[in-house]
């Protein structure tokens, strides 16, 4: 069998909704990212949706492209990296997420609550919820990162959410900055409501195309989210607020990210 060129799978409709009116909108260099490889598409193509408004990429990338990405780690994303200075950031999500919770994470008459962490990246999630006494768990498509947190002594897994199966097992399941790299959100936040615990949480974060800095950064065409060789999605609040309510969720905390710049960080319930 011949081995398929790197490229995109075109969408023929809107992953988020389904529209087939599908209006061109933006196109990129993605040659300068940290992760471009010559055998990669040089440019990325954004799309809108007519029906609901999402933006999208035109495509997302086949296996082989996948096979290139992963065979290297984000600048910023190898395990145990810049771990002083990514626990102080963390520790705000983390507390933020248990003030929500309607349990504490450890209490004497029950095992700890569980924290599922999608794309765990450099673990400093993973090590965080860890300190304040829950139980993670993170999964991550590289292998070198999950050999690298078990060695840690943290229960890691080289899967995606759609191989887990563990229903109403968790108290938490976060995507931190990993929503806007999966092609077809809607089945994996889907599959996180079964994963969830009754009135369990849901933490999102994701870079927000509908405010002021985003704007800013266009207008100087200096916007590097455009040329996001990774990113599939752009979302704004008030789409993303609507793709959690369609999948069982109830959207209960706005914050704004200070790992990423135009970042929004979102915590819902399970209904």
């Amino acid at each position: 069998m011949a081995e398929i060129e790197p490229g995109r799978i075109a969408y023929a409709v809107c992953p988020l909704c389904g529209d087939a009116a599908i209006l061109d909108l933006h196109q990129a260099d993605c040659t300068r990212h940290l992760l471009y490889q010559a055998a990669l598409p040089p440019t990325i193509s954004w799309c809108r949706c007519h029906g609901c408004g999402h933006v999208f990429a035109e495509g997302y990338f086949n296996p082989s492209a996948e096979a290139l990405l992963f065979a290297a780690t984000p600048p910023g994303q190898e395990t145990g990296e810049d771990v002083e200075r990514q626990r102080a950031l963390w520790a705000e999500v983390v507390e933020r997420v248990t003030a929500h919770l309607d349990r504490a994470p450890v209490r004497a008459d029950a095992a700890p609550a569980r924290w599922l962490d999608v794309g765990f990246g450099n673990g400093s999630l993973v090590f965080t919820a860890a300190e304040w006494g829950y139980q993670p768990l993170g999964i991550d498509l590289r292998a070198s990162s999950v050999a690298k947190l078990q060695a840690l002594g943290f229960e890691a897994r080289r899967c995606d959410i759609l191989q887990v199966n563990e229903p109403g097992a968790f108290q938490v399941v976060s995507l931190a900055d990993v929503i806007e790299h999966m092609p077809f959100p809607r089945p994996a936040l889907a599959h996180a409501a079964t994963l969830l615990a009754p009135r369990g949480l849901l933490f999102v974060s994701t870079p927000n195309m509908d405010t002021a800095v985003w704007k800013a950064l266009d207008a100087q065409q200096a916007n590097p989210y455009w040329g996001e060789l990774e990113h599939s999605h752009c979302f704004s609040r008030a789409r993303l607020y609507a793709l959690l309510e369609d999948c069982g969720f109830e959207p209960l905390h706005y914050a704004v990210s200070p790992r990423y710049r135009c970042g929004m960080d979102v915590i819902a319930r399970k209904r």
